[in-house]
C-alpha cells in the first residue's frame, strides 16, 4: 500500500476530492491515477494492489471515493469491495470502476458507479468522481 499526499493543488473540476483509495494492480496506471488525482485537488491518495491491502486501508481511513480494478492480481472479483464501503455509513465513499471486462461486474453491482473500460483517459475518470454524481438506487435521496 503506498500513499501520497497533495500540495494544496487548486481542484479545477468540482467537489472535493478528499482521500481516494486508487484499487489497482497495474503499477503504470496506478501512477498515471494517482497523478492526475493529485493534480485535480485530493488531499491523499492510497494506491492498494491487493484485496487484502485495500481492506487494510479502509480499516485505517474511510475514503472519499475510490476507484476499485475489478481484476486483481489476487481476486478477480475487486467489485466486492463496492458491497463493503456501501456500509460504511450513510453517506458512502463515490465509486468507479475500472476493468477491461465490463461484462464481469454483477448487474447491481454496476448501478454502484461508473464503468470505465481499459484502456481509457485518467483524467475522464478523475472528472467523473470529482463531479459528485452519485448512482444507483439511493442517489435520488443522497443527491
Amino acid at each position: 500500500m503506498k500513499s501520497a499526499k497533495a500540495k494544496q493543488a487548486p481542484n479545477v473540476t468540482g467537489k472535493k476530492l478528499g482521500r481516494v483509495l486508487l484499487v489497482e494492480d497495474d503499477p503504470v496506471l496506478a501512477m498515471m491515477l494517482e497523478d492526475a488525482f493529485l493534480q485535480a485537488g485530493a488531499s491523499e491518495v492510497v494506491i492498494c494492489a491487493t484485496m487484502q491491502a485495500t481492506v487494510k486501508a479502509l480499516d485505517d481511513a474511510r475514503p472519499d471515493a475510490i476507484v476499485l480494478d475489478v481484476h486483481l492480481a489476487d481476486r478477480n472479483d475487486g467489485w466486492a469491495i463496492a458491497e463493503v464501503v456501501t456500509m460504511l455509513g450513510p453517506t458512502p465513499p463515490r465509486i468507479a470502476f475500472s476493468t477491461g471486462s465490463p461484462q464481469d461486474i454483477p448487474p447491481a453491482i454496476a448501478e454502484m458507479g461508473p464503468i470505465f473500460e481499459k484502456p481509457y483517459d485518467p483524467q475522464a475518470l478523475v472528472a467523473e468522481l470529482s463531479a459528485g454524481r452519485k448512482r444507483g438506487l439511493f442517489s435520488r435521496f443522497l443527491g
